[in-house]
């Protein structure tokens, strides 16, 4: 996925009280993907704008891109990114230094200085992160015509989040990750309940799109819901659970004595790697672009997505705005309802997570 990151700090006084504001772009459709704003207290207008760089630089990876592209009015970073000029003062050093780590994890990143008229995303959000420092209060202003991936302005795309049902494994607690298991007798009967309770909600009728992971477990809850609905099922590969490798049908207790450093490791860091697998990380990049393909496809409308614990997770923590811990902390029950939205402008709103009250 290619990006634009739009960046930039000012500090009221330089030194003074300062802040930075960063925008990350779709290069093809110019749609807002992530916003980034702070205030950092008292600093240059150098070291702001390396901040925002960061910011920026941070937000595009999560977002799973690989090709980025950097626009800045500050002619002083880009000239000191680009290898130009060399970074003489000791403050900027460790953030020059951070910002090179961050483009090394790119396949591709190219630096352009930009008139400060050019640039006026990121000074508002930047000159709003020093309001709100100083405590001052924003201007209300008529929202602006936001970039829409349909054209359906204003509408979010509505995913209702729905769990597959219990599997053999999934009551041993064993590691399922891309094992085709069916679901248990159980896990039929609450894969029934839940279709009951999502016919029911808002939005919900025959043209609703359910869109599932190909895995057997979540087609035969998909299913349900198709005959609850009368809506059509299709399936989507970024929609499957996360490739747990070799530790696919083990327990925790049998994984963790196969692999007990790496186990322990895995179990707390997002980017390590299950032997033969794949590491969360790529799990939430892979997600993250199933959903822009969802908005592309059915942006403004709402679809049911029926999924397994990490991608439901993932989308989750998109929704959130908040960084990987999630994944670690969030439990999510079978056959659960979870519900996310996603705006045009690049806002979400999560209103429902890991709802069972139709298990009852």
């Amino acid at each position: 996925m290619k990006v634009i990151v739009e960046a930039d700090g000012g500090s009221r006084g330089n030194p003074g009280p300062a802040g930075y504001g960063a925008v990350v772009f779709d290069a093809a459709t110019g749609a807002v993907l992530a916003e980034r704003a702070e205030g950092i207290g008292r600093a240059t207008n150098n070291v702001a704008e390396y901040m925002g760089l960061i910011a920026g630089l941070e937000a595009a990876a999560e977002l799973g891109a690989d090709t980025v592209s950097v626009r800045m009015d500050s002619k002083l970073v880009v000239e000191q990114m680009c290898g130009r000029w060399q970074v003489k003062h000791p403050s900027m050093q460790p953030l020059a230094q951070r910002a090179r780590e961050l483009v090394r994890a790119f396949q591709s990143v190219e630096f352009d200085w930009i008139a400060r008229g050019k640039n006026t995303h990121a000074d508002r959000l930047a000159n709003e992160a020093m309001d709100r420092q100083a405590g001052i209060e924003p201007k209300v202003a008529k929202p602006a015509k936001a970039p829409s991936w349909t054209g359906a302005q204003g509408e979010p795309t509505r995913l209702l989040l729905l769990r597959h049902g219990q599997t053999a494994m999934s009551a041993e607690r064993r590691y399922s990750g891309r094992v085709d298991v069916a679901l248990t007798e159980l896990g039929e009967a609450q894969t029934e309940a839940a279709a009951k309770r999502v016919a029911k909600l808002d939005h919900v009728d025959a043209t609703t799109p359910i869109v599932a992971s190909p895995l057997s477990r979540t087609r035969a809850t998909a299913n349900a819901v198709a005959a609850a609905t009368g809506a059509e099922v299709t399936t989507h590969e970024g929609l499957i659970e996360t490739n747990f490798g070799d530790w696919d049908g083990l327990t925790f207790a049998e994984a963790s004595a196969r692999d007990p450093e790496l186990h322990t490791r895995w179990l707390s860091d997002t980017s390590v790697t299950a032997p033969n697998g794949e590491s969360m990380d790529e799990v939430h990049r892979r997600v993250r672009k199933t959903r822009d393909d969802l908005i592309t496809r059915y942006g403004g409308k709402t679809l049911i997505v029926v999924s397994h614990v990490t991608p439901i997770k993932c989308l989750l923590r998109m929704g959130l705005d908040v960084g990987p811990s999630l994944l670690f902390r969030l439990h999510l029950d079978l056959a659960s309802l979870s519900i996310v939205e996603f705006y045009p402008d690049g806002n979400a709103s999560v209103r429902l997570v890991n709802d069972t009250s139709h298990l009852a």
